[in-house]
């Protein structure tokens, strides 16, 4: 049995993934410090897979705390999920993002360096990418550029550090580093039982869980961002990707890894490849909840493009990976989880 070490594990797509990977013949460590996750996260995993695994509380950018997880545990890849992930807090924070992103990955790759470890399954992101010429997202088309954001420059630098040290030596004498970069585009949903679900901590910076937020009375009203763009209906299209499809992506991205033999790098976007405008994101809500969704528009938001869609041809040729699930399904699982827990995982504290 493979088992694989999830950094940030207990967080939105960590747990989510970590269940998948339980549920289908892994083992499987969590690594988390908490900062924006809870425990019940991580207690929410073993109730709905009724497996056990270990969970250690650190920080993965102290190097202490990691040999120790590694000298515990055989470990043979690892899914890197760890780091501060939000937009707006990285612009007016941004030392402290490059703190933490950056330096939990070198500490990480060292331990990994230390141990022979050598697979790698990287949390990126498509705020990496520039404007791009067409309407979608192609990784080798589209170019990378420096992010609007210190988070999104972080992804972007993370990968640099990846990829060169895939081309350097440190790891030959373990037959190479091999890593695979999965750029997610808007991850929705949640799992089917309803038992864990997005959880961000304060006001969400993702359009779903502040949708469902208003459907369960937390918040008055969704501000829209505009309703002026070039698009069908005035308001900015995303690419919704499920968040179980996004567990067996990165399932798929670990069998490929498994595969290879020698040093390897490569990015691969993680999408339905079907844009939603806000307004279909809103009555897909509307449609599951059997309500309105009060809204307001408000002035465009610094740095929002009006379409982004994710080119999903390069993860259907190498990982075999095709979505299954429908925005409209998305919509149903969020709103089923926080209605089973309208205050997240709060109110189980």
């Amino acid at each position: 049995m493979q088992k694989i070490l999830l950094t940030g594990g207990a967080g939105y797509i960590g747990s989510h993934t970590a269940i998948y990977l339980l549920e289908h013949g892994y083992d499987v460590v969590i690594v988390d410090n908490l900062s924006n996750a809870s425990r019940k996260a991580v207690d929410a995993i073993k109730n709905i897979t009724r497996k056990s695994f270990k969970f250690y509380r650190a920080d993965v950018r102290y190097k202490t705390a990691l040999y120790k997880v590694f000298r515990e545990n055989k470990i043979d890849a690892v899914v890197h999920f760890a780091g501060l992930k939000a937009v707006g807090e990285s612009v007016d924070k941004p030392l402290m993002y490059y703190d933490n992103n950056l330096k939990s990955t070198v500490a990480l790759l060292n331990v990994m360096k230390a141990y022979n470890v050598t697979r790698v399954v990287f949390s990126s992101s498509a705020t990496i990418y520039a404007d791009p010429d067409s309407r979608l997202y192609n990784e080798k088309t589209t170019k990378v550029a420096r992010a609007t954001n210190a988070y999104g420059t972080t992804k972007v630098m993370q990968e640099y550090i990846l990829e060169d040290t895939v081309n350097g030596a440190e790891f030959s004498d373990a037959g190479g580093l091999k890593v695979m970069s999965l750029r997610y585009f808007n991850p929705i949903g949640a799992h089917e039982s309803g038992d864990i679900g997005e959880n961000p901590n304060g006001i969400p910076n993702n359009l779903a869980p502040y949708i469902t937020q208003v459907l369960v009375g937390r918040r008055e009203y969704l501000s829209v961002f505009g309703d002026d763009y070039d698009t069908p209906d005035g308001t900015c299209i995303r690419d919704y990707i499920h968040i179980t499809d996004l567990a067996i992506g990165h399932t798929l991205a670990l069998k490929y890894l498994f595969s290879l033999t020698g040093a390897h790098f490569d990015a691969i976007n993680l999408g339905s490849g079907k844009g939603s405008s806000v307004f279909e994101v809103i009555k897909s809500f509307e449609k599951a909840a059997g309500a309105e969704v009060p809204y307001k528009i408000t002035g465009r938001r610094a740095g929002d493009l009006p379409e982004t869609v994710a080119d999903v041809q390069k993860a259907k040729n190498i990982l075999g990976f095709v979505t299954t699930h429908t925005l409209d399904d998305g919509t149903l699982d969020s709103l089923n989880w926080q209605q089973k827990h309208p205050n997240g995982f709060e109110e189980l504290d």
